[in-house]
């Protein structure tokens, strides 16, 4: 059985990178909700509908378990479909969101004191990162700022246009006012140096494509009923709801000409 990795565009990909240069050994299903992003202005109602449909559609492909790496389908859903869908429909399987390894990364540092998230409207909406990070560190000062124009400028491959809207988004975050800011969205990696030329080097950033595979590593370890199910060929296999050229061009680069990258019907 495969390890399935959701989102809803680029940013899934990047983790899906780093999940295979960690741990190479394992087949991959990766799923892009390409003709649906972005997610950040959605409501709670319809972001766990979508993802719902994903999840569904990656176990009826043979995964075992799904990581969500979208935080705001993690933010505004994992939690439902954890404790509601999995139960009554698919009790052999798991679910896995970025954010609460995010926190567990981001927190016990004892240098980090004033922390900031940039995320997406229904991400910071939820104010899932403050809770989790409350729940290690009462003490913590946390900033959220929402950037809901980044992912479709990195959807659309709009990286030069994308340095004045982050010096904007980013403002809130200057003159020491942080020591620490997590990227709460999967799309945001992908822009690092801007952020980090904006904020100068004394912030440390927190980046989940750095993050997530050590977290999947151990989680195997101590769940060895799961880990043992999992088939090890080194297959990868990408799917999007919409195939668009920067889609194409980015697993091409990324994975190599020969990966399989297929558009599918999530009713299928």
């Amino acid at each position: 059985m495969n390890i399935g990795i959701f989102d809803s565009g680029l940013g899934g990909l990047l983790i899906t990178k780093s999940l295979i240069k960690k741990l190479p050994e394992y087949n991959y299903t990766y799923l892009g909700d390409t003709k649906r992003v972005p997610y950040g202005n959605r409501s709670p109602e319809t972001i766990y509908e979508f993802l719902r449909e994903s999840v569904e559609y990656l176990f009826k492909h043979n995964c075992k378990l799904v990581i969500v790496a979208c935080n705001t389908a993690s933010a505004q859903a994992l939690r439902r479909i954890q404790q509601d869908f999995l139960p009554s429909n698919y009790p052999d399987r798991k679910v896995l969101g970025v954010i609460i390894p995010t926190c567990e990364v981001a927190a016990p540092n004892n240098i980090s004191k004033n922390i900031g998230i940039l995320a997406t409207n229904a991400t910071v909406n939820s104010n899932a990162f403050v809770i989790e990070l409350k729940k290690i560190r009462s003490d913590i000062k946390i900033i959220q700022q929402s950037a809901p124009l980044l992912v479709p400028f990195i959807e659309n491959n709009e990286l030069k246009l994308v340095e004045p809207i982050l010096n904007k988004y980013l403002r809130s975050f200057k003159n020491g006012k942080i020591d620490t800011l997590i990227l709460g969205c999967t799309h945001y990696p992908l822009i690092y140096n801007h952020i980090q030329k904006i904020l100068g080097k004394k912030v440390k950033i927190i980046s989940q494509d750095k993050i997530i595979p050590e977290k999947l590593k151990m989680y195997l370890l101590k769940h060895t009923e799961i880990e043992k199910v999992l088939t090890k060929k080194k297959q990868y296999q990408f799917n999007v709801k919409d195939l668009t050229e920067v889609m194409k061009k980015t697993v091409t680069k990324w994975f190599g000409k020969d990966v399989m990258l297929c558009q599918v019907d999530l009713r299928d």
